[in-house]
């Protein structure tokens, strides 16, 4: 299978056998100097093209659904900091993820709205690339490193004049339910990716999957190298997802079907990586063709090794811990008064950043909260196991922890839930309807980087509770520690690596492993409560100069070892690196 690849005006009529000519290809476009703006440190040399189905950069470049995103808009803005020979590859969402607003009697509902940003440069590339045995046209956008701090990032559209209406939908819409769609996004993003980067002569030394949606590059390079050895050489991947059932896969004979396998049959795809059955599993096949792996914690590395340890062949998976960028997240002026431990400019710093949050408070949900009162938030993704409601499990426990005049509490949740997840809608709208009735409890809506920022600013304690083992590593309360919020959190995830309770945290003790769900709910419940009343309120109004110190040893404790300048340095020593 050949398919023409369209570059200001002159088309190359197989990728493959491009190779030859790519330095006039580069002549024509922009250098790598125009790209990056900048020399790479040379203790960075190797190139890396870093491949991410969301990226969230800034509020404005709407491209990203939540976590996954937040760590890899970390990661650019630290490969920038550092002057890294590293580029992203990303899709351009035409409708993003989708917009969160409420319905006529303020429950949630999703809008997908139109974004358009001036502020990317059309790079003049139009290429095509097989979808469904078709020829699909994309166009690459770039961001450019002086916009946002960032590594350059490039962005595919399908959305183009040249496209009939079914394809310029591929690049409409993150996560796209419909599961031929999604197929077509991850093909864009695997193979188009790898293709736009041999169009530029930017053919990095290191493909990176932040997640198994871009494994389709790896057919790509099969096509070219004709060796699963040599894809190895030159493919890192990084898994995310702890749960079997978040590891995405789908029939061979549908991605036959779409053409994902490039220029592979199925059976040939099976004898390759040895893999048989009806189904074709993404993080499977992402480690057996790639050279490395990592996990996202230590304790998400062990989980993973469990998890696919079993299967011949796979690469080693070792542990990088994820991170957040602190020069993006943190409050210049409270950094300061912690740096400088000036216990009454934290004070009045925290304080006006509360007053900042309320306002979005008031406005949504027509409360006035208390610049003055303990301010609780739960705020991440709303999912069965990250337990939104956990707080409320024992109502009249959580009635009274509301009530009481002598330890006020003020509380804040919010969060997206996957739009086609009817049961964490759901959830959702339970704990906005539970809650509607006390003074002090809100549920906000529009939970993106801008208020992700702000809820942490303005929150006390940053309340983390899911079901063990379920957090593969779970970065926000790093940015809260960042910004003088204490984690109150179960050990799960990147917690471990860090938690010291009574000291820079609280940790909520876990339930005994061999309880059943609901028996583990109740217990967390009760002993999240018991930290909440016992340690927790004392200590925030009887005794700041401990909680400030608590707080600045959160602070303290969280640079540098989950600032994401360690997260991309890291990286390069021991994925990027090829050793002797």
């Amino acid at each position: 299978m050949a398919f023409g690849l369209i570059s200001i005006g002159r088309t190359i009529e197989n990728p493959s056998a491009a190779y030859p000519v790519k330095d006039n290809i580069n002549s024509m476009m922009m250098t790598r100097q125009e790209i990056f703006g900048f020399t790479p440190n040379s203790q960075y040399s190797t190139s890396v093209a870093y491949f991410s189905m969301e990226f969230a950069i800034d509020q404005a470049l709407k491209i990203y659904s939540g976590g996954l995103g937040f760590l890899s808009g970390s990661h650019l803005r630290s490969a920038y900091e550092l002057k890294q020979n590293l580029l992203g590859v990303g899709i351009l969402w035409k409708y993003g993820y989708y917009d969160q607003v409420r319905d006529g009697q303020a429950l949630m509902k999703t809008e997908m709205i139109e974004k358009n940003y001036t502020f990317l440069q059309d790079t003049g590339i139009i290429f095509t690339v097989a979808v469904h045995d078709s020829p699909v046209h994309v166009k690459a956008y770039i961001l450019k490193p002086k916009i946002f701090g960032t590594s350059p990032l490039f962005l595919l559209s399908t959305d183009i004049a040249e496209n009939d209406e079914l394809s310029r939908s591929i690049t409409h819409r993150l996560y796209d339910p419909n599961e031929a769609t999604r197929i077509a996004q991850t093909i864009v993003l695997g193979i188009g990716g790898a293709t736009l980067l041999d169009i530029l002569g930017l053919t990095p030394d290191i493909y990176h999957m932040n997640e198994g949606h871009s494994v389709s590059l790896n057919f790509y390079l099969y096509a070219q190298y004709k060796s699963l050895k040599e894809v190895k050489k030159r493919v890192v991947f990084t898994t995310h997802t702890p749960e079997m059932a978040g590891n995405e896969s789908h029939s061979y004979s549908l991605l036959q079907e779409m053409s994902f396998f490039y220029h592979l049959q199925e059976h040939e795809v099976k004898m390759l990586l040895g893999m048989d059955g009806d189904e074709f599993n993404y993080t499977l096949a992402a480690l057996r063709f790639s050279g490395k792996a990592n996990g996202v914690s230590k304790l998400h590395a062990d989980v993973s090794r469990q998890m696919w340890g079993s299967n011949p062949n796979i690469c080693e998976i070792t542990a990088i811990t994820n991170a957040q960028n602190k020069a993006y997240w943190k409050d210049a002026l409270l950094d300061n008064a912690i740096t400088t431990n000036d216990d009454e400019a934290i004070v009045i710093r925290k304080k006006e950043l509360k007053s900042v949050l309320f306002k979005i408070v008031a406005d949504q949900c027509g409360k006035l909260f208390n610049e003055n009162v303990l301010t609780i938030v739960w705020a991440r993704r709303f999912a069965d196991y990250k337990r939104a409601d956990l707080i409320m499990d024992d109502w009249g426990r959580f009635v009274a922890l509301l009530n009481r005049t002598d330890y006020p509490v003020q509380l804040i949740w919010a969060g997206k839930p996957y739009p086609e997840d009817q049961s964490s809608m759901g959830l959702f709208n339970q704990v906005a309807t539970r809650t509607k009735q006390f003074v002090r409890c809100a549920v906000l809506t529009g939970y993106e980087l801008h208020l992700s920022g702000l809820l942490k600013k303005g929150s006390d304690v940053w309340l983390n509770n899911p079901r063990l083992y379920h957090e593969a590593s779970g970065t926000s309360g790093m940015t809260a520690a960042m910004s003088g919020s204490i984690n109150v959190s179960m050990p799960d995830g990147w917690v471990p690596e860090f938690a010291r309770d009574k000291d820079n945290c609280f940790l909520i003790q876990p339930a005994a492993d061999a309880l059943s769900v609901v028996e583990k709910d109740l217990q967390e419940n009760k002993n999240l409560m018991d930290v909440l009343e016992n340690t927790v309120l004392p200590m925030y109004y009887n005794n700041q100069a401990q909680w400030l110190t608590l707080l600045k040893k959160a602070a303290a404790d969280i640079v540098p070892a989950f600032e994401s300048g360690r997260l991309a340095d890291e990286y390069y020593d021991k994925l990027y690196t090829k050793k002797p």
